[in-house]
């Protein structure tokens, strides 16, 4: 459904903005003015190209929503109402566009929209997942309670998600400080040694690599930053797009060591979003649509989706999780031993706990593995241009003592 932007006047004669999901631009108009607005300006809210590039400094945090989900949980559950509590917590939000954003959800609520409605007109901040989970909340009169369950999903996902990054900090790091010192030697300690050589000299192949790519460097930098940037630039798009997406995701569970740990934290997001919705009454097929695209994985996205089919023909949800190939015969045993016995929340819950717990030991153990191969690495980089530099020294010198 497409979203609109609007600008309107309320009743005081306030300007005031915000976004909206509508069938089209007339039933937009109908639904702001059954909230009582002024229409000054609609229009269709278009997607970015390369939303990646243009949401740089505006993405609200995991840790923002988990923190606004257990204070508007709680205020709730104090009696006040919610439209209050909104405009409280929009005072109160440090990032500013969140806490605009939670601003436009709260004039969009008092206005007379559901607060399931108003959060899907923000879908870079609030998820379908967490709509969904509002919107059976408001429909059962328990939305404190959804709240709740919300934030200890965000939570989960949370610590699920600071593992990984703990897991692949280090070897960003080192990566890093690899590039930085060899273009500090190529860049400065090369042409130092380059002076100390007649011009007639005879240098080895590897040498005259090195000192070709140093002057390179020197005359051409701005072609160097060009061709890293496109290159950059063209991975982005292409990794955005639907085929892209198909092959990075082949491609990161098969990468070494890092692809066994993508795997089960793919998996224990599966479980704890799917056991989340449905221990909030939220329906199957709706859960496994909501599930699926929230694991960030084209492979369990696609398989949920044929799951859904299967339950739609009368068939079990394990069956064709099991014939993607991706989810372990213990994922699908447990999903099949749930839906036979009514628990498959709870037995989803625990899967959850498992691969979550996976995940922690193994990004700590990661550290500890990786720590003195990438330190070689970086030995053998810098130590193999060295020894290029200092090849002609050791030619001159052993032809000199002949």
């Amino acid at each position: 459904m497409p979203l609109f932007q609007y600008e309107v006047l309320d009743s005081a004669g306030t300007i005031n903005n915000g976004k909206l999901e509508a069938e089209d631009e007339f039933a937009a108009v109908s639904r702001l003015r059954k909230m009582g607005y002024t229409i000054i300006e609609l229009e269709e809210s278009r997607k970015p190209i390369f939303p990646g590039l243009l949401q740089i400094g505006k993405k609200v945090k995991v840790g923002e929503l988990l923190l606004f989900s257990r204070q508007l949980a709680a205020m709730l559950d104090a009696g006040i109402p919610l439209t209050r509590s909104l405009f409280t917590l929009s005072a109160q939000a440090e990032n500013p566009q969140f806490s605009q954003v939670i601003n436009e959800v709260a004039r969009n609520v008092e206005g007379g929209m559901s607060f399931s409605e108003s959060l899907r007109a923000y879908p870079e901040v609030f998820s379908p997942m967490y709509a969904d989970m509002v919107r059976a909340g408001e429909t059962g009169g328990v939305l404190e309670e959804m709240l709740g369950r919300l934030a200890v999903q965000l939570e989960k996902d949370k610590i699920l998600r600071d593992s990984l990054k703990s897991a692949m900090l280090y070897p960003s790091v080192i990566l890093v400080f690899a590039v930085v010192v060899v273009l500090a030697i190529l860049l400065f300690v090369i042409p130092i040694f380059k002076g100390f050589f007649p011009k007639d000299i005879v240098l080895p192949l590897p040498t005259k690599v090195i000192f070709s790519l140093s002057d390179s460097l020197h005359g051409y930098w701005y072609l160097y930053i060009f061709t890293v940037a496109a290159v950059l630039f063209g991975i982005q798009s292409y990794t955005s797009s639907e085929s892209g997406k198909r092959l990075w995701d082949r491609v990161k569970f098969r990468l070494p060591v890092f692809g066994n740990l993508l795997m089960k934290a793919t998996i224990a997001r599966f479980a704890r979003t799917l056991s989340t919705l449905l221990a909030g009454g939220i329906p199957v097929l709706q859960a496994l649509d909501a599930a699926g695209p929230a694991t960030g994985s084209y492979q369990v996205a696609k398989a949920v989706k044929d799951a859904s089919s299967s339950i739609q023909e009368g068939k079990s949800i394990a069956r064709p999780l099991r014939e993607s190939g991706f989810f372990p015969p213990m994922v699908t045993d447990m999903i099949a031993v749930g839906e036979e016995t009514g628990q498959i929340s709870s037995l989803l819950n625990r899967l959850a706990e498992f691969y979550e717990e996976e995940v922690a030991i193994m990004s700590k153990g990661l550290t500890a593995m990786l720590e003195p191969i990438l330190v070689m690495v970086i030995g053998v980089i810098v130590g193999s241009i060295i020894l290029a530099v200092y090849m002609p020294i050791f030619t001159t010198i052993t032809q000199g003592a002949r």
